[in-house]
């Protein structure tokens, strides 16, 4: 075959037939299916979306009855709305609509002061103040050196009487002699500071994540095993930008939210 010949040689392309107007478009892909007891929560958003917090939720059979499903799946979606923080379940009790989660906003003060800002009555038991030796990450964190002596405040946190968050503080005992004391002349760690010490947080570094609840934990805020909490972790220094307090806070995930304000 000649170099013309190549050159005059018709290459047939294959194409597919273009859709007239009028003419239905190919089928596209299959949406997702739906799990029953996903459809079943979403009725029963919209039932306690009608009823007042605290208000009982019908039995289990019941509402199988009423959706006409089975007890396993109304127990599955029930199980989330309670994780998500829309019904609170008390054991012997039944399961009732929960009240609005707390919005907490991320700033520097102090539990008493941002509970109070809800219209909430704060309270707050101490359950341990030990001293501990700092170790390697208690060094770094409150820039001591190695094995000295750290203060460590345990405590849970309440509003109208229902445990919402335990926390752990710890501080370094030299700079803060007698604080042990002085918790029990203060409404809060953060007043005990400032008045007894003349010391104000001015900065943090805070890191927001989630864990489960462990028996003690479950124990001490009053919700099942491997209820998701949130744990927020806490380097707060003064305006020497001297570390003052390491602590760490566990939330619990069905009454709490957290906001903040962004800025550009």
């Amino acid at each position: 075959m000649s170099g013309t010949q190549l050159l005059r040689k018709e290459v047939t392309v294959t194409a597919s037939p273009a859709i007239r107007d009028g003419e239905p478009a190919p089928p596209g892909p299959t949406p997702p299916r739906i799990p029953k007891y996903y459809t079943v929560k979403r009725q029963l958003l919209e039932l306690t979306q009608t009823l007042a917090p605290g208000s009982p939720v019908p039995p289990e059979r019941e509402l199988a009855q009423q959706y006409g499903t089975s007890r396993t799946t109304v127990r599955q979606a029930l199980a989330e709305l309670v994780v998500e923080g829309r019904l609170l379940r008390m054991q012997g009790k039944g399961t009732f609509v929960a009240k609005p989660k707390v919005a907490q906003l991320l700033e520097l003060a102090s539990y008493t002061q941002g509970m109070r800002a809800h219209g909430l009555h704060p309270q707050t038991r101490i359950l341990d103040t030990s001293y501990v030796p700092a170790d390697a990450q208690l060094s770094e964190l409150l820039a001591i050196p190695a094995g000295s002596r750290v203060l460590r405040i345990h405590r849970l946190r309440l509003a109208d009487g229902e445990p919402m968050s335990t926390d752990t503080s710890h501080l370094p005992a030299r700079r803060f002699p007698g604080l042990r004391r002085n918790l029990e002349r203060y409404a809060s760690l953060y007043e005990a500071l400032a008045s007894a010490y003349g010391v104000q947080l001015t900065e943090a570094v805070e890191t927001i994540e989630t864990v489960l609840a462990d028996p003690k934990d479950a124990r001490l805020l009053g919700v099942d095993v491997g209820m998701p909490l949130l744990l927020l972790s806490r380097q707060a220094f003064d305006a020497s930008a001297e570390t003052v307090e390491w602590a760490q806070s566990k939330y619990r995930g069905d009454r709490y939210k957290l906001v903040t304000r962004l800025r550009r």
